[in-house]
């Protein structure tokens, strides 16, 4: 199979991420290892393979399924007979040590390599993924990748279980918020932008990790947005949309890949070998090592894919799982199974090979106690850089997705009433899989606003899931005595990630509750919305005439906030994705297949492609995020026909009083096709600064590489019409076209 992208795709959204090398890595036979694979028994070559939630250093957060596993002392103690190759989930000086000299104690003295799950910062926390995605930014994400990196590596991890490529198309799944959204276009450029951030031109660089693009494969579709659930898919939506990033993600370099939960054509992908083996060792000639997700190889006895623990191992590592985490069952079954003949000698060394290899990469045989510094503990955490990165990230990934009567950015002197339970709320201000962040760091609406010297009265008015007695009556009081409501509502982190998927994803019912007597005032109402998903937005919410989609935005969430309410910072996100109407929507995504009843313009039609209550259309769409600025396009040249390449140019004005950044975006269509093809596929954007009154040309090149897709087992190009638009959302924009030759 083909690169799904070039070095010019990569590049071709406005990105530069500078330095980067693609190709998968190939690693050169190292003596030293191989010197160590042959002196080891086959005990020790399953400790290698076998990696475990750290005891010495624990953070006190429970991990699902929450295997118990002895304490510190006897965590240790398994460290000196080698039965384990890496710790997780662990951090500090002191253990990091402790744990590191007990390695070395053992026969063959290999070192542990320590993990962690930095999926948006470590201590600092920066937005969640899905938010930061809406900055349309690669170079902000390897920037952030790259804070995070120098943070991990000075609390002793040198392996993130990052970045999260899973494309998810429906809001009901918890775990959208760890990922770039709904489109593989967007997806695929982060992934590798966070993949360059993380770990740079050289692994041995002490303040570089390992990443780890996860999960592989396809675990952004789960049926239902269940989590855990199976999947449904066909295999030119699996190639063209769910492997697109992981591919990319090999080819600039990723040192690692997660195993999935889910199946895929009834196999579940952790015990897949032709995923893990046939496609990614033979096709894509990927040299790194596959790390299954937590007891996804014991979970396969119950995906009804194994009968019991030695089963599971023999197929989870036969299939090309290299290294399994949390369940032991490498431990206690690949001994036998290679002295039974049932997992041959070559395919164990492979696996220690790959695990070997990474410690290598990393520079941990020249230096066990890399990145285990007490100075860098000291120094290079939440250091002011770092806040300030986490600051500027917050204001660019907060969407302007309403502001009728130009209610906002907000006058200095405005009396403001803060209503709602997170307007003070520190406690759900990162949002998920932040569990080691430092809490001291969150600063909250309310203190963003006071640190600007506003005048502001802050009333939380309900509880995120209950009222409050008095709650709306001091709530409307407030709102009452000030010229506009600032209304903190949304989700806490708890209710997105991991194991949160849910049914109706709206505000809870005591909040639409205090919303609703809030906008009976006739104040002028912003909505801060707090989500770590898409949302269904109704009632009063919908109609507050401004809402900004504000996420979990990191440690200096308020202060970004404040930065955009105030117009210090104007607003130039766009949604990574689609808010539906419903909920009942979902999976809702802009590039869904077009239909043979598709409903046209103007009033609804009976027997066309929608629900009774309303259009197959986003209330917010991919890609949409107003400014407090105006910009219009204008001038979009196509070329009337395409060989090999054809270059696209439009020109994108600034018509109102601001300066500000427009994210033009260009998508295609192909009209007729051999396979039903995306209404619209995203193929470029470029963040472009214009002053008020100033224009500027953009231009986008489309190759015949962009207009392929996957049918019978291959990537075909058919020539034909294509509409082309140069737009500022996923809908809207003059349609061109060209003709392929």
């Amino acid at each position: 199979m083909p690169a799904i992208l070039d070095r010019r795709q990569v590049l071709s959204g406005g990105a530069t991420i500078a330095g980067l090398t693609l190709g998968a890595p190939v690693f050169a036979q190292s003596n030293r290892i191989e010197t160590l694979i042959a002196k080891m028994t086959p005990q020790e070559k399953a400790g290698q393979l076998s990696c475990f939630s750290d005891q010495i250093r624990p953070i006190g957060v429970p991990f699902n399924p929450g295997l118990a596993s002895g304490g510190a002392n006897e965590q240790l103690a398994k460290i000196r007979t080698g039965a384990i190759g890496m710790l997780f989930n662990g951090v500090g000086y002191a253990g990091a040590k402790a744990a590191q000299d007990a390695a070395l104690q053992t026969r063959l003295k290999i070192p542990l390599i320590f993990a962690g799950d930095v999926i948006h910062g470590l201590r600092t926390a920066y937005p969640l993924p899905i938010a930061e995605a809406c900055a349309f930014d690669p170079d902000l994400a390897m920037r952030t990748a790259r804070a995070a990196a120098l943070e991990s590596t000075a609390l002793g991890i040198h392996w993130t279980f990052a970045p999260m490529v899973d494309v998810a198309r429906d809001q009901r799944w918890g775990r959208v918020a760890e990922g770039s959204g709904e489109d593989p276009y967007l997806g695929t450029l982060l992934g590798v932008a966070r993949v360059k951030g993380f770990q740079g031109d050289n692994l041995k660089d002490a303040t570089r990790v390992a990443a780890c693009a996860k999960h592989f494969a396809a675990y952004g579709a789960v049926s239902g947005g269940m989590e855990y659930n199976y999947t449904e898919i066909s295999p030119s939506t699996l190639h063209e949309v769910h492997l697109a990033p992981f591919r990319a993600a090999v080819d600039a370099g990723v040192a690692t890949l997660m195993s999935a939960f889910n199946d895929i054509d009834g196999v579940p992908a952790s015990g897949n070998r032709w995923l893990m083996t046939d496609l990614l060792r033979g096709q894509w000639k990927f040299g790194g090592m596959v790390v299954g997700d937590y007891t996804a190889d014991e979970e396969l006895i119950a995906h009804g894919y194994a009968k019991d623990g030695r089963d599971a191992a023999k197929k989870a590592f036969l299939a090309g799982m290299d290294m399994a985490m949390q369940s032991n069952l490498f431990n206690l079954w690949l001994p036998d199974l290679v002295e039974k003949g049932e997992v041959p000698v070559a395919r164990l060394d492979e696996g220690v090979r790959r695990v070997l290899h990474l410690k290598e990469r990393v520079g941990l045989f020249d230096n066990p106690y890399r990145s285990v510094s007490q100075k860098a503990e000291r120094t290079s955490v939440a250091t002011p850089a770092m806040l300030k990165l986490s600051r500027e990230a917050g204001a660019r990934s907060i969407v302007l997705l309403k502001n009728d009567g130009n209610v906002l950015p907000l006058a200095k002197t405005a009396r403001i009433a803060l209503v709602g339970p997170f307007a003070e709320d520190t406690d759900n201000v990162v949002g998920t899989w932040a569990f080691m962040a430092d809490k001291a760091l969150n600063v909250s609406i309310a203190a963003g606003l006071r640190n600007r010297k506003a005048n502001v009265t802050v009333v939380k008015g309900s509880d995120v899931e209950a009222a409050i007695p008095g709650g709306i009556d001091a709530a409307v009081a407030a709102a009452r005595a000030a010229d506009v409501v600032l209304l903190a509502i949304g989700e806490t982190q708890l209710m997105s990630g991991e194991a949160q998927a849910r049914v109706e994803i709206t505000v809870p019912p005591a909040q639409m509750a205090l919303a609703e007597a809030i906008a009976a005032t006739g104040k002028p109402v912003v909505v801060l919305l707090r989500h770590g998903r898409a949302l269904a937005l109704e009632g009063a919410v919908k109609a507050a005439p401004a809402i900004l989609a504000t996420w979990f935005l990191g440690s200096e969430s308020g202060n970004a906030i404040a930065d955009v309410l105030f117009g210090d910072v104007n607003p130039s996100a766009k949604l990574s994705a689609s808010f539906p109407v419903f909920s009942g929507q979902e999976p809702y995504f802009y590039n869904h297949k077009i239909t043979g009843r598709p409903q046209p313009d103007g009033p609804l039609s009976e027997y066309k492609a929608r629900y009774r209550e309303t259009r197959n259309e986003a209330l917010y769409p991919f890609g949409h995020g107003l400014s407090y600025t105006g910009f219009a396009v204008s001038n979009v040249v196509v070329p009337a026909q395409m060989n090999d390449r054809l270059e696209v140019t439009a020109t994108v004005a600034n018509t109102g009083s601001r300066a500000g950044d427009e994210v033009v975006q260009l998508y295609i269509h192909d009209v007729v096709a051999s396979h039903t093809r995306p209404i619209r596929e995203l193929k470029g954007f470029q963040r472009v600064s214009l002053a008020p009154g100033q224009s500027k040309q953009v231009r986008f090149t489309l190759t015949r590489e962009d207009l392929r897709f996957w049918m019978d087992g291959k990537w075909v190009v058919e020539p034909g019409t294509f509409h082309v638009w140069v737009a500022t959302s996923s809908v809207g924009g003059e349609q061109k076209q060209f003709e392929l030759v």
